[in-house]
């Protein structure tokens, strides 16, 4: 499986311009220059429940089907994702070929319905994502048997497991689950990885935040036969530890490589009712969902956590940092990966005076999270709304420093073999030095430039206006604007990028930086570090 690796590893190796030089927490910061990181994740949620990401509407039609899996994997590659978490068990069925749960009707359209010529979704999504260096999760809910109400067991598939053990089935709120506290539902979870693991060359099993859906969830039965007199929040609590343990146990003994973790309630406990919590006031899934998060990651039971920090920075309730903060420190000493989980869905549709209008929020969230050490990386949730808003596309991919294409081949990052024999910072545009009247300077890790003279170096047209602080450039049919002081670039009046560091006046000049901007007139930029030189190529 080395191959997977190889384009992370020739892009670490592509350097882009920006020097960085934060300072995480818990370590002496040094300088370092910013680069494709081969370690850290970015990681995306694609969704099958109620055909939310994939597939567009069930359909056994295999053309379709693989039709729409390399448009989703290809957008991944281009955003720069290293990870996708595939949902291959929405509800006590599968979207693999399997001896234990029956074909998904998210898929097909009818549960136990299969693919027209032997297709197996899965196994194709594995092969398509490691063709383009990507691993591939499979992503599963363990216990939700349907995710609409109303719907009956007698509806769903004969040879569904809950359907054959009707015993092991409770009903919350009109949606069926199976209960955790019955050891042959453990089984069931176990035996169902199991089967994934032998048959499909994974990358990695991924649990949600679907353990125990409610206090108000009706296990009686099973706590009076099972309970022997325990606190019931911590026999619920206990049932989920035998389930996630089992899981490491299973999963280590098949294929240590195998990544095994688990996205969370963003909190685990509030500090309010638990010493040990954080300084939020939110739902915790310690409390709510009976499941012990901090637990298994200090034990080591998983391999990472992805709790979904789904508030933005200075929430009254839940502040983002705050919570994250809780979650490194808590970590600082394990072995356990840390990423987070981001709620990029409530970028959809916003007022501007919202918080995450144009993905301000994510964008400060991930510039937040690259100061902390013990961040590994982000989840984003989930598909569709990072590919169809452009201006979240766009911030996945700049945070994931991916060069255009045509750049790939220019592994020295110097085409023209230029030398800079100055402690500053030189920019040359098609083979020129572009000489400034204001040195370039670093601003958390952006390179700025006077905005008039590389905008005429990238033969653009400019316009000032003194009044609104407002510059606009015009290069052939791109047009780009934006206000001094304000992280918001407009691309031909309809497409927004956050840039993570505003255009500001230093010494009278307007500076901007420039990778963002000589990219959004889609120019090519190289960094050669060892010589301090950014190089663009215009088109």
């Amino acid at each position: 499986m080395n191959k997977k690796y190889l384009l992370t590893i020739v892009l670490s190796f592509i350097l882009t311009f920006q020097i960085v030089g934060i300072k995480p927490k818990n370590i002496v910061a040094e300088p370092i220059n910013e680069s494709v990181d081969s370690e850290r994740m970015s990681g995306i949620w694609v969704s099958t429940t109620l055909n939310l990401d994939y597939p567009s509407k069930g359909t056994t039609n295999s053309s379709l089907l693989k039709s729409e899996a390399d448009s989703i994997i290809e957008n991944c590659e281009k955003m720069g994702i290293t990870d996708i978490f595939f949902q291959v068990r929405p509800e006590a069925d599968a979207f693999y070929k399997s001896d234990i749960y029956p074909w998904s009707q998210r898929l097909t359209g009818s549960q136990g319905l299969a693919p027209e010529n032997n297709f197996d979704p899965l196994k194709y999504w594995i092969d398509e994502a490691h063709k383009r260096n990507i691993k591939l999760h499979a992503w599963i809910n363990p216990y939700r048997i349907t995710n609409t109400p109303n719907v009956s067991l007698e509806s769903l598939a004969i040879n569904n497991p809950a359907r054959k053990n009707p015993s092991w089935v409770v009903s919350f709120e009109g949606k069926l689950y199976f209960d955790p506290a019955i050891k042959e539902v453990q089984n069931l979870v176990v035996s169902g990885i199991e089967e994934i693991i032998k048959n499909y060359d994974i990358d990695g099993i991924h649990l949600d935040d679907y353990f125990y859906p409610g206090a108000n969830f009706d296990d009686s039965k099973s706590y009076n036969e099972f309970g022997n007199g325990q606190n019931k929040d911590d026999w619920r609590r206990a049932n989920v530890d035998s389930l996630i343990l089992a899981l490491h146990n299973k999963i280590s003994s098949l294929n240590k490589e195998i990544e095994f973790g688990i996205s969370p309630a963003g909190i685990w406990a509030n500090k309010k009712n638990n010493p040990l919590g954080s300084d939020t006031s939110g739902s915790g899934a310690y409390y709510k969902n009976y499941a012990d998060t901090r637990k298994w990651a200090l034990e080591e039971w998983i391999d990472y956590i992805a709790p979904q920090v789904y508030w933005e920075i200075g929430h009254n309730i839940a502040d983002y940092k705050t919570i994250v903060d809780w979650w490194a420190d808590t970590l600082a000493n394990s072995k356990t990966k840390l990423y987070i989980g981001l709620a990029d869905y409530k970028c959809d549709g916003v007022a501007s005076q919202s918080p995450w209008y144009s993905g301000k929020a994510i964008l400060e969230q991930i510039n937040y999270n690259k100061q902390i050490n013990k961040i590994d990386g982000e989840i984003h949730f989930r598909y569709k709304f990072v590919n169809n808003l452009s201006f979240l596309k766009n911030i996945v991919t700049n945070s994931n420093n991916v060069l255009s294409d045509s750049t790939s081949d220019a592994i020295n990052d110097n085409p023209y073999n230029i030398k800079n024999n100055t402690k500053d910072i030189m920019v040359v545009v098609d083979g020129k030095v572009v000489e400034f009247d204001q040195k370039p300077v670093i601003e958390n890790g952006r390179t700025l430039v006077p905005f008039r003279k590389i905008f005429e170096a990238l033969g653009a047209d400019v316009d000032w206006n003194n009044d609104t602080q407002q510059v606009k450039a015009k290069k052939d049919n791109i047009e780009i604007s934006f206000i001094i002081g304000e992280k918001v670039l407009l691309i031909n009046q309809k497409d927004t990028i956050m840039m993570e560091v505003a255009p500001k006046i230093i010494k009278s000049r307007s500076m901007v930086p420039i990778r963002v901007i000589s990219e959004a007139l889609e120019c090519d930029v190289f960094w050669d570090n060892s010589n301090r030189l950014v190089t663009i190529k215009t088109k």
